[in-house]
């Protein structure tokens, strides 16, 4: 018998984004794509399914592609142990420039990784590579003029300078060495090609000290679209109101616009864009070469009331703060439901308000928000407090992680008032009814346990009028603590275990001086690592035993109130069980004799238990049981309840 899986077509661009193990994560770590099948094979048959297999027994599409997989992996080794020979040069134009701003970039000029890339031996002279560049671009060479780019102390990148008579003689090795600070492989140029009014190359015109190389963008506040127009060669002691009408020209306006003008500075980590005063020179606005002029038609009243962002320091605010956040209910955190444009600058109010317009709901106050766990790729265990954050990047900030996830919930109340009160959700257990009924329970903080029971008693069915109800901490199938009913709900914590009530059986209510209440688990044993480990699971309980009652009678009373029929029951095992090992038991042996008080961490970790196949049907209101990676992640944060402290200890004595 050979097991396979069903194998759907798929090109070679979408192969690796539906691999086994590939995932979204945020986090930049490298990722191994491995499908393991495991084949049954006949003892007849094996000689010829496991055999040497030859070149001709491989597939001709899957031999086509390993061999260009080779040959690439053999070209980047060559590459990598050539490196040194190389430098590699990077040249924007104002193509790249006209075609990344506004679309891919808004801030600075280019993204140097999509200019085009030429890989240039070290000792190439730079003239060589000039002709190289002629032949790419089709500019001649007596047309091509060369600037170095230069990070400022502002963290932005300007071309800063043309190469001189004398840069242009060395090689690019020796040019990359001068230019390059940061001992990197790589020389970055900005490729100035001037035309003439037949839209042909020209030789660049000779720069002097004087003139200043300015980049310009235009801004649209109608369309909210920001553009590159052009650079121009201005005079240091000249005054932007003389070059208006070549600004007007550029941006295709009408060449007596009205226009304001801004200089770009810098947007890390805040955007920093001033209004140039047309009536200074460029040099008493300390403009200088590589600096960006960004213009937009003067604004009147009426329009700019029509405008979300109407002028350019609010456009490039928006675009530096703008973040698209996925958003997915709480109740489906796998699925993605909607996405919305917010601004990372927006307050807790606003971002609420946004999520209750596209929902279609008046009141914003009760949308509850929760944030994103970038490592279990899974909602926060708490959600957000009503204003208790004070923008939108604080709720997507985890550990030093930005997300763009958020999940939502629409509450029956508003937000402030709900946290006013105590949210339980109560496992009830009937008398004589298999049905679990989870109840949501909600109270004043300050109620106790003895509230919750009142309230619980109103919406349940109970087996006669004056029954008992009391409220247990159930985790990982073992009960952990009855609750006082005069102990406070504020702390009690269902996040990670289940709270579970039921009646208290009458025989428990008159405990004899002999008397016993032991707890009793089921359990199935399993044998990982040559160890033996035991596992719970199904609903724990308690059970009164007598002085002197032997397991053969207490069996009985086992079996009537789990109601499991002869002959299942006859399979079952008993044992005595402390910190997890268990010591099977008699028809004979006295039950009472086993737990006797000792001094012992919790009476959970000594228990009757009943060893059987575990055949319960899993109950929804387990999914919150905490995982053991999930405590590892409580630890490593440093969040933890004593109540969790506790049983993670019990963990540890158990070998779980």
């Amino acid at each position: 018998m050979v097991l396979m899986s069903i194998l759907i077509s798929a090109s070679t661009q979408q192969l690796p984004q539906t691999n086994p193990g590939f995932n979204n994560s945020p986090f930049k770590f490298t990722k191994y794509s491995n499908a393991y099948m495991l084949v049954y094979i006949r003892e007849s048959d094996k000689d010829k399914v496991i055999c040497n297999v030859d070149e001709k027994d491989i597939a001709e599409h899957l031999r086509i592609r390993l061999k260009k997989e080779q040959e690439e992996k053999e070209q980047k080794r060559k590459e990598k142990a050539e490196a040194h020979l190389y430098t590699i040069i990077k040249v924007a134009r104002d193509e790249d420039l006209v075609q990344q701003i506004g679309r891919d970039i808004y801030f600075d000029l280019v993204d140097h990784d999509k200019a085009r890339t030429f890989r240039i031996q070290k000792q190439t002279p730079f003239s060589l590579f000039k002709e190289e560049v002629a032949k790419e671009f089709g500019i001649p060479v007596q047309f091509q003029r060369f600037w170095l780019w230069a990070k400022r102390q502002n963290h932005t990148y300007r071309p800063n300078r043309p190469l001189t008579t004398q840069e242009e003689a060395q090689s690019v090795g020796q040019l990359r060495e001068v230019s390059n600070k940061t001992n990197n492989a790589e020389l970055k140029l900005f490729l100035e090609v001037e035309f003439g009014q037949d839209l042909q190359p020209i030789p660049p015109p000779v720069k002097s000290k004087e003139e200043i190389l300015i980049f310009l963008k235009c801004y649209d506040p109608l369309k909210e679209e920001l553009r590159y127009v052009g650079r121009l060669f201005v005079k240091a002691n000249g005054k932007p109101a003389e070059v208006l009408t070549k600004l007007n020209e550029l941006a295709g306006f009408a060449t007596d616009e009205e226009i304001e003008l801004f200089e770009e500075i810098k947007f890390e980590p805040t955007v920093m864009c001033e209004h140039i005063d047309k009536k200074l020179t460029f040099r008493g606005s300390q403009l200088e070469d590589g600096d960006i002029i960004c213009f937009q038609k003067s604004t009147q009243v009426e329009s700019s009331e029509q405008c979300r962002y109407p002028d350019v320091p609010a456009f490039l605010e928006y675009v530096h703060n703008r973040q698209v956040v996925r958003f997915r209910s709480l109740e489906k955190p796998k699925e993605e439901e909607f996405r919305l444009e917010l601004s990372k600058l927006h307050n807790y109010d606003n971002v609420v308000e946004r999520v209750a317009c596209h929902l279609g709901l008046d009141d914003p106050s009760k949308i509850r928000l929760t944030s994103h766990n970038c490592y279990s790729q899974q909602p926060k265990p708490q959600p957000i407090k009503y204003r208790g954050v004070d923008h939108l990047s604080d709720m997507l900030i985890h550990y030093n992680q930005t997300t763009d996830i958020m999940y939502y919930e629409v509450l029956d109340i508003p937000l402030p008032e709900l946290q006013g009160l105590k949210t339980l959700k109560v496992a009830f257990h009937h008398a004589t009814k298999e049905e679990v009924v989870i109840h949501t329970i909600r109270l004043p903080k300050q109620s106790t346990v003895g509230d919750v029971i009142n309230d619980l008693k109103t919406k349940v069915e109970l087996s006669h009028p004056n029954a008992e109800l009391r409220l247990l901490e159930v985790f990982y199938h073992k009960i952990y603590k009855i609750f006082p009913l005069n102990e406070k709900i504020e702390n009690i914590n269902d996040q990670y275990w289940t709270l579970r009530a039921e009646e208290i059986p009458e025989e428990e209510k008159n405990l004899g001086p002999h008397d016993r209440l032991i707890h009793i688990y089921h359990f199935t044993k399993d044998t990982a690592q040559n160890q033996v480990q035991v596992q719970n699971f199904g609903e724990p309980f308690f059970l009164v035993i007598r002085e002197g009652e032997t397991l053969g009678e207490v069996k009985v009373r086992i079996q009537k109130k789990l109601q499991v029929p002869d002959e299942e029951f006859s399979k079952w095992k008993f044992a005595f069980l402390s910190l997890g090992r268990p010591e099977y038991l008699q028809e004979s042996d006295i039950i009472s004799s086993r737990f006797q008080r000792r001094d012992v961490y919790g009476a959970w970790e000594q228990y009757l238990g009943l060893e059987h196949s575990d055949n319960t049907p899993k109950r929804s209101y387990a999914a919150n049981q905490i995982s053991l990676k999930e405590v590892s992640i409580c630890f490593q944060s440093g969040w933890y309840s004593t109540v969790l402290d506790r049983k993670a200890l019990f963990w540890m004595s158990e070998g779980i």
